[in-house]
């Protein structure tokens, strides 16, 4: 993301994760762990609204951490369908961000993996923060939001997303009551409204 991104790997289960790590020049609140979009139609975690999301959580005051799932870039293994993701995911929280304050977020594919990662974690975790954007629900089945996390939570999901259908986004969140946050004219990658992303992010993760 910048010239002071700490690029680092670590095991995984199914091999070496690679990382890029990103922190605010003060002290941070706590750990955010940042997922990224489906491995087999080119997400990485150098996608735009990955780094725009890491972006958004270092000016919070959060460390940043992003990671390839298996397969991908410098990650050893092969794409499990979410399942082994979901792995890794968990596999980086706990050597990244072992205790104190946790932030997830997670885009597309990575929203769906983050949302299972959620669910298993708390309450024996401190979420502080859950954000959700463009989140897979007409691709894969997307994990309920514990109650508890309705208010730390923030849904984000483009008008126009040809992706994933906002209607397949609401389909998910009216059970549970969960808000979502809808960006007029925003497709699934929010061209020309990321600034707008990470100001969204930012207000909620300092809220």
């Amino acid at each position: 993301m910048n010239a002071q991104t700490e690029r680092v790997t670590q095991a995984g289960p199914a091999g070496t994760l690679e990382l890029a790590i990103d922190r605010p020049t003060s002290t941070p609140i706590g750990t955010a762990v940042l997922s990224h979009p489906h491995p087999l139609h080119g997400g990485t975690m150098t996608n735009k609204v990955v780094q725009t999301l890491a972006r958004a959580c270092v000016l919070a005051g959060w460390n940043a951490v992003r990671f390839n799932f298996r397969g991908v870039g410098g990650s050893e293994g092969v794409y499990d369908e979410g399942r082994g993701e979901l792995l890794d995911l968990l596999s980086v929280i706990d050597a990244q961000a072992p205790e104190g304050p946790l932030c997830l977020a997670g885009f597309s594919f990575g929203a769906f993996v983050t949302s299972h990662a959620a669910a298993q974690l708390h309450p024996r975790r401190d979420i502080q923060r859950l954000v959700l954007v463009g989140t897979a629900a007409s691709r894969f089945d997307v994990a309920q939001v514990p109650g508890e996390l309705h208010l730390r939570s923030l849904v984000i999901h483009g008008e126009q997303d040809d992706t994933v259908p906002l209607a397949s986004a609401m389909d998910w969140a009216r059970p549970q009551a969960l808000p979502v946050l809808v960006v007029p004219g925003g497709g699934h990658f929010f061209h020309g409204q990321l600034p707008l992303l990470r100001e969204l992010v930012l207000r909620h993760l300092r809220a």
